[in-house]
């Protein structure tokens, strides 16, 4: 069985500063896991898919290199990040047995405990990077010290350099993977501050047929032991008047970098433009075109990007390809989580399905929903330059 192909689309400026796609296809980064310490033993289907990385921060938005076939390390390159999905498998009766667990071994900047296989289950290791986990397919089970917690399609986890294992023994999965450097305020990687977690509104509602949005909170809330922060729907859902049965659920903020291990960061005001040189992560559920189409106009766009705080990120014009056009100086890793969405660029539209990526360098672009249901995207919008 060999690994899944997975499409991945980068976009790009020409020379007038016209939005276009520069690449697309499967995304070539595709390395075949093997198991440690037998020569030439490749697991088969096993492995990851790397769709961009950066060595600095902020990221550049223009090159004409393929940053996806860059060689990569882990948990990311130093004073950096990349975006990865994983290939892990199910158990099988060809699976090795798990290694027993151990005392904390340090290996670079990642740390290990054993307990795994390699195959279907990882070793419990910690990493000194900040990463947005977004299942894809299948399901996985994240162990922590304190919990176990099954994850599936459209999950999403924010593991603030938390010790945890992983587990795809029941189906195997893909998972995304956008993991960028941290800073340890000690030697242990523990929280940093008393942020509260946010909590959901007792009485939230969503419009039909939007389902609550997953965010499961991880981190080390004292040395060597990891800890769930929280596991509810986001806390922070914002619409959009004009397009009934839009909402942009809100995920995580990184206000510095390196990132700082806190137990939350949705107090702050970051919607849709990240900090300097921080992040913010954010799933959009988008409603067909069809329930508002013709009914919108300027002032309901503006007033959506005023709503956000991206105000100057609105590029709208009567004669642009789409009312909800915008452009913002990020790099935006893009993933559609369920159903079926257009780009639209200034000379191009590109239409994606569920499980695809999109990599965004900084242009002006929307999303089209021209068909009968809901489509979920995930945006992890990184400060470029």
């Amino acid at each position: 069985m060999a690994m899944t192909p997975i499409r991945r689309v980068v976009t790009g400026n020409d020379d007038q500063g016209r939005s276009m796609v520069v690449r697309d296809g499967p995304s070539p980064g595709v390395h075949e896991a093997q198991l440690p310490g037998v020569q030439d033993a490749k697991i088969e289907g096993r492995g990851h898919t790397d769709f961009w990385v950066w060595r600095e921060t902020p990221p550049p938005l223009n090159g004409k290199e393929d940053a996806g076939t860059w060689n990569d390390e882990f948990p990311c390159p130093v004073g950096g990040g990349h975006q990865r999905v994983v290939h892990w498998l199910p158990k099988t009766p060809q699976s090795p047995p798990n290694a027993p667990y151990k005392a904390p071994e340090q290996h670079g900047r990642t740390w290990d405990r054993g307990g795994g296989n390699h195959y279907n289950r990882s070793y419990m290791h910690k990493t000194r990077s900040l990463d947005y986990g977004i299942m894809i397919s299948g399901s996985r089970t994240m162990e922590l010290d304190d919990t176990k917690l099954t994850l599936y399609p459209g999950d999403v986890v924010i593991d603030v350099g938390a010790w945890h294992l992983w587990d795809s023994s029941a189906q195997g999965c893909l998972m995304a993977f956008d993991m960028f450097d941290c800073e340890f305020a000690d030697e242990f990687g523990t929280v940093v501050g008393d942020d509260k977690p946010m909590r959901p509104p007792e009485k939230q509602k969503l419009p039909p047929g939007v389902r609550p949005q997953r965010r499961v909170v991880a981190i080390d809330r004292e040395a060597g032991k990891s800890s769930l922060v929280g596991d509810t729907s986001s806390p922070d859902v914002r619409f959009d008047p004009a397009r009934p049965g839009f909402v942009l659920h809100r995920m995580w903020v990184v206000k510095d970098f390196p990132a700082k291990l806190v137990c939350e960061t949705l107090h702050l005001p970051n919607v849709l433009i990240p900090p300097p040189k921080g992040s913010v992560l954010n799933v959009f559920t988008f409603p067909p075109d069809d329930g508002w189409q013709g009914k919108v106009g300027e002032r309901e766009v503006r007033a959506y990007f005023e709503a956000v705080g991206a105000p100057h990120a609105c590029t709208y014009s009567a004669d642009a390809p789409h009312p909800y056009m915008q452009k913002t100086r990020t790099l935006d890793i893009c993933i559609v989580l369920e159903g079926q969405i257009v780009l639209v660029l200034d000379k191009e539209e590109v239409l994606l399905e569920q499980g695809q990526f999109v990599i965004n360098r900084g242009v002006n672009h929307a999303w089209s929903n021209r068909s009968a249901k809901p489509a979920v995207v995930s945006v992890a919008s990184h400060d470029g330059k």
